[in-house]
């Protein structure tokens, strides 16, 4: 294996890796992918893909980035969620990883519902809160991987091109 394959290989690890990451809140999804492109641009000293793919291949991962907090505190402020929310659904988010499916999905919505019950909340509003911030993460999560699926299409186009 030469070095420019194993540059290559490298490159493909850090995309794949990256495209899980958009699900898999404790990755840094796109920016990885980002950098995977980025990467591979590089080891191919940038005979296929030139500056203005880069550039614009940076300001989608930007707007991924900007895409998933707006989305996440939108849908936490739509329902009033309050600062212990939001640290519980962080923190729920990160708990659900040792519970991988399940707990990607069920660990923000508890970790908010806990939040709110512990800022003195009643269930209901509570329950309504931690709907709320789940229902905004998976938003996030769906623009991602929308900006994702676009990123390595234009990535691919312009390698081919």
């Amino acid at each position: 294996m030469s070095i420019e394959q194993l540059w290559y290989f490298l490159a493909a690890a850090m995309v794949l890796i990256g495209l899980i990451g958009v699900v898999l809140p404790a990755l840094p999804g796109l920016p990885l992918v980002f950098a995977g492109m980025l990467l591979a641009a590089w080891a191919d000293h940038f005979r296929h893909i030139h500056w203005l793919t880069l550039v614009v291949l940076g300001l989608m991962t930007l707007m991924s980035v900007a895409a998933d907090l707006f989305a996440t505190a939108v849908g936490a402020q739509r329902v009033g969620a309050s600062r212990k929310a939001l640290l519980g659904s962080v923190l729920g988010t990160f708990a659900g990883l040792f519970f991988i499916p399940w707990g990607i999905f069920v660990g923000p919505f508890a970790g908010a519902l806990l939040g709110e019950l512990w800022h003195g909340k009643e269930w209901r509003q509570a329950t309504k809160v931690g709907f709320g911030t789940w229902l905004g993460i998976a938003l996030g999560a769906m623009l991602k991987l929308g900006l994702a699926f676009a990123m390595v299409g234009l990535f691919v186009i312009a390698w081919l091109v």
